[in-house]
């Protein structure tokens, strides 16, 4: 790791402040970045980072402060102007058109032009090249944005940011749908690109990587600078503490829990994206998680099973009774709750209130004689922003105005107050900071105590191992393993995800618990 001294200044954003409304997302924030070096900005949600660097970017304009860029004063009025710049983006929700090509969604406002006339070939050549850059050639130019994968898109998104040749590239989340496998090929071009004098802002939830990838680290606390430091000289536990101003004593808290009768089984189940039969059976009282690398089917079982994508063959029996051709409303009846890992698509209606998205899939509580009991229906969500501490100036503001973090605290409020006993919940901690991710562990152990039965879908091996009872392993589509978590570790998960088959040990085959 190169020590601070041998960066030359690039950035200094001074007394940065901004207000929303009654709410100070920013408070007189200090922030610089050298030449040539990965700084890490770190906070829980709602801290103001995501502010900091979109006004950055030229997406928002700060109410006071200074910004001075390559040594001179910086106000961009839009984010073309910061482009234009040197500067460029990647927002944790993707910002693609989903009926451009992949193609020309990465060359999109690039395009390289003769007069009025596209030279299509180098246009083409430079979107392959950015493709390559992120070891994603394979990826198919001429393919929509609409029919690929949440973690396939991030790849388009940031090889779209590379064909800037940007001084300065800000990464919000930029591993939140990637594989371990794709997370290193992105680690791998950060190290490239700070060897060519770029600069790099890094916003991540996964302090692990920040270790690897960054040189300092800034840390937000209530709109706040807390401390700006090297990231060699902290340990995890102590930038922890400075996010969340007090010591976090266990970062996968356990709930005891009883594993009971089936509650959802899987016969032969082939849905239409699915490329082999799965047989399965989940427990009332079971934190069963999904392994697998992007694409590996995890997230097509799941959809299948909602009714979102059609059954092809097999059985779903929810308890006794089987029920194929079931759509999501019925699914919602018979006790299932799916949170979407594309929060922003499927999973929340972004232009209706907080309290409205809450409520959206269970009104019953508050209907009297036709109407809405209004007391009730606020005083019952008001207890749900305390619960999952979702920083909002109250219930009515659009959801579309809170940070990516708040977001996914609103879905997963959805299915606590739809009380659904079977919970499919697909990367349910995405862009969640680790505070906020521990009560979520908590909080899904306390379901399983209450017999709830839970499939965890996650990328982040860390906490399938630490929070599930068993861990099923997916690849190309095909259930490879079904093990007791004491069965696996990271290595034998990774070995199964890549290569599809199980690694030798005191525990191999697919198990499942009937």
């Amino acid at each position: 790791m190169e020590s601070q001294s041998s960066f030359t200044s690039l950035l200094l954003m001074k007394d940065i402040s901004k207000s929303f409304g009654s709410t100070q997302a920013l408070d007189r924030v200090t922030f610089d970045l050298q030449e040539g070096e990965v700084h890490a900005l770190i906070g829980e949600n709602g801290a103001g980072k995501s502010t900091l660097v979109k006004i950055l970017s030229g997406a928002l304009r700060q109410d006071a402060g200074d910004i001075t860029f390559a040594g001179l004063p910086f106000s961009p009025s839009n984010p073309l102007d910061s482009r234009n710049t040197g500067i460029s983006m990647i927002y944790q929700e993707l910002n693609l058109a989903p009926h451009l090509t992949v193609e020309e969604n990465i060359m999109l406002g690039k395009e390289i032009k003769s007069g009025p006339f596209l030279r299509k070939k180098e246009m083409r050549r430079a979107a392959q090249n950015a493709l390559e850059m992120v070891n994603h050639s394979d990826i198919p130019l001429d393919t929509p944005i609409k029919e690929l994968s949440v973690g396939i898109k991030q790849i388009v998104e940031i090889a779209r940011a590379l064909v800037d040749k940007a001084k300065i590239l800000i990464m919000d989340e930029p591993t939140s749908s990637l594989s371990l496998e794709d997370s290193e090929i992105l680690f791998k071009i950060i190290r490239d690109l700070k060897k060519q004098g770029v600069s790099i802002i890094y916003i991540s939830h996964f302090l692990e990587e920040i270790k690897k990838v960054a040189d300092r680290y800034t840390v937000l606390r209530d709109g706040k600078k807390i401390h700006t430091g090297t990231i060699q000289d902290e340990s995890l536990e102590n930038i922890i503490q400075l996010m969340v101003g007090q010591k976090l004593t266990k970062m996968f808290p356990r709930t005891q829990h009883e594993i009971k009768e089936v509650s959802l089984s899987l016969t032969g189940l082939r849905g239409r994206k699915m490329t082999a039969d799965i047989d399965l059976h989940l427990h009332k009282g079971e934190i069963l998680g999904f392994a697998g690398l992007v694409g590996a089917g995890r997230t097509d079982v799941l959809r299948t099973i909602f009714g979102l994508e059609p059954v092809l063959k097999g059985e779903i029996k929810v308890g006794y009774l089987s029920s194929l051709k079931s759509a999501p409303w019925s699914r919602i009846k018979q006790g299932m709750g799916y949170l979407s890992e594309d929060r922003q698509k499927e999973g929340l209606a972004l232009n209706l209130s907080i309290a409205d998205n809450i409520a959206l899939s269970h009104f019953e509580p508050y209907r009297s004689i036709g109407f809405l009991n209004l007391k009730k229906y606020k005083k019952s969500i008001d207890n749900f922003l305390r619960t999952l501490n979702i920083k909002t100036p109250g219930s009515d503001q659009p959801v579309l105005c809170l940070s990516g973090g708040n977001q996914q605290k609103v879905a997963l409020a959805r299915l606590l107050h739809q009380q659904a006993d079977i919970l499919l919940l697909d990367e349910p901690t995405r862009g969640i900071d680790v505070l906020s991710k521990t009560q979520i562990y908590e909080w899904i152990g306390e379901l399983a105590s209450l017999g709830k039965s839970v499939i965890f879908v996650s990328a982040y091996l860390p906490e399938l191992l630490g929070v599930c009872d068993n861990i099923a392993v997916f690849h190309r589509g095909k259930l490879i393993s079904l093990r007791p978590v004491d069965h696996w570790d990271a290595h034998g998960i990774m070995t199964a995800a890549t290569l599809g088959r199980t690694s030798k040990g005191k525990y191999s085959g697919t198990q499942n618990h009937a």
